[in-house]
């Protein structure tokens, strides 16, 4: 495994994402993840499955201290009150006292960021997470942020994979001595079909989802997140720390980047840094 230290916190690079998996199928895969070799799990309030999460840990056998967890707070909660209050609800739900990171899920234009960004850091004083960050949020955004907050933010998880440039993303939050978790890591499964990264794969015995992942984990200060229903392509996706990209493999791979590389552009997202 890669581990990104940051002020102190030891925290898998390669973590497991759940969206789109239902309670049941996230408590099943959680604790075949964790069989697996994983020990950084991520999840949302949006997502509708922290309760399977939380069966998935427990069932897991493994102990608290031994896996890194990320919830996201969604902005319907953003309101000072509202956000204490589903933070106590999803610690419910997920049967834990605490989560190891708590995320602002997506910039809100209703309620004021200073607002939110107060109410995060109650939370984060009161225990009921170690860590703080964003998610979906641009440079600017970001910016303002951290000149808001009295608790230095950890993360910004943002869509980032080998047809979407983040390196304004990725200078911006190295320039605040942040880490940048990236979301939708395979594109989708577009990566599958790229003649260019199953050509690196080839080299290596290695699939095109696989180079990619291990592109990601060659990365300063990038974790990634890859989401799977099935065992076998979990397995599959954590199988990348036996071998290493060279530098212009690297670069090949973050050749392919295009200006229309976003996939996930929901109507209530914020302006986008133009892609570098």
């Amino acid at each position: 495994m890669i581990y990104r230290n940051w002020q102190g916190n030891k925290i898998p690079a390669l973590g497991f994402g759940t969206y789109e998996l239902d309670n049941a199928a996230a408590a099943k895969m959680v604790a075949e993840a964790a069989k697996i070799g994983y020990r950084h799990f991520d999840t949302a309030q949006m997502y509708h499955n922290e309760e399977g999460v939380g069966r998935g840990l427990k069932a897991s056998g493994l102990a608290r201290d031994d896996y890194f967890l990320t919830t996201k707070i969604w902005p319907d909660n953003f309101q000072s009150g509202d956000l204490q209050t589903s933070v106590v609800e999803s610690l419910r739900k997920l049967d834990l006292d605490h989560v190891d990171l708590l995320l602002l899920h997506w910039p809100s234009e209703d309620i004021s960021l200073s607002e939110t960004i107060a109410a995060l850091n109650e939370v984060k004083n009161l225990g009921m997470t170690h860590l703080i960050g964003v998610s979906n949020f641009p440079t600017v955004l970001v910016d303002k942020a951290i000149n808001q907050t009295n608790i230095p933010l950890t993360v910004n998880q943002v869509e980032y994979h080998p047809y979407l440039s983040q390196a304004k993303i990725l200078e911006n939050v190295q320039s605040h001595d942040m880490l940048m978790t990236a979301y939708c890591p395979i594109a989708r499964g577009a990566v599958l079909k790229d003649e260019t990264l199953n050509g690196i794969g080839a080299k290596y015995g290695k699939s095109a989802v696989q180079v990619t992942l291990r592109w990601l984990m060659q990365q300063d200060g990038v974790m990634a997140i890859p989401k799977s229903g099935s065992p076998k392509n979990a397995a599959a996706n954590f199988d990348i720390f036996d071998f290493e990209l060279t530098d212009e493999e690297m670069t090949q791979i973050s050749d392919l980047a295009k200006p229309d590389g976003r996939l996930i552009d929901p109507s209530f997202a914020p302006k986008w840094d133009e892609a570098a």
